[in-house]
């Protein structure tokens, strides 16, 4: 379970938006290398369009995971 601390700080708003800045700079390339052909052709389908989404969402989570475990050590010292 989430402490308060550790929730504060995934809400906290310099990480969110250091997780969305990452998420979509590593999500667009990944999206470009992986995807872009099918999107391209015009032969996309709901399967495509979620591995676009968890494209995103997994950049996203590594940076703000990342980033609260930062903070936490920093705080600790």
């Amino acid at each position: 379970m989430l402490s308060a601390c550790a929730l504060q700080l995934y809400t906290q708003r310099s990480i969110v938006l250091r997780g969305l800045k990452f998420s979509v700079f590593v999500g667009t390339i990944l999206v470009l290398i992986n995807q872009s052909d099918i999107i391209l052709s015009g032969q996309e389908d709901g399967l495509v369009w979620t591995k676009v989404l968890l494209t995103y969402t997994v950049p996203y989570l590594v940076s703000t995971i990342s980033s609260v475990q930062a903070t936490q050590r920093q705080e600790r010292t």
